[in-house]
């Protein structure tokens, strides 16, 4: 099986306001026009809609490395979203924690990973599973 995730709770009660640049980011050259701040930006306010129902996961394992999910990455997971098709969640499976696109069918639920050296988990009846939270964020290192 996978590393297990280690899971945090964030301080969300100290905003941490950071400068925001007015015009988006281009991939080509700089525009000299473009060196104005539109204002500050929470980072807490932008990723954090539930405080109260909101952790934070470190990601250790490879198991999402297609969808470009790496050890080290941050999850924001929020426990108040309601699971859906497709959504991409930390699920507790049989005692540990695990990260999936979850894929809803008639009948059944498949966790599928984003690496082939990793099977799809079909749960069955007897499995101790729930969905813990649904990710909407991802924190990655540069």
């Amino acid at each position: 099986m996978e590393k297990e995730l280690k899971i945090y709770k964030p301080d969300s009660t100290s905003p941490i306001e950071i400068p925001l640049a007015e015009s988006s980011v281009h991939a080509g050259f700089p525009s000299p026009a473009d060196d104005f701040l539109e204002g500050q930006l929470d980072l807490n306010s932008l990723v954090i809609r539930h405080p109260e129902a909101t952790f934070f996961a470190r990601v250790e394992g490879d198991s999402m490395k297609d969808e470009g999910i790496v050890e080290g990455d941050i999850l924001v997971v929020d426990k108040s979203i309601e699971p859906y098709n497709g959504c991409l969640a930390v699920a507790f499976v049989d005692g540990e924690f695990t990260l999936k696109r979850v894929k809803m069918e008639p009948n059944k639920i498949l966790l599928v990973p984003a690496n082939p050296k990793y099977n799809i988990i079909e749960i069955s009846p007897d499995s101790e599973f729930a969905v813990w939270g649904v990710v909407n964020y991802i924190v990655k290192k540069a």
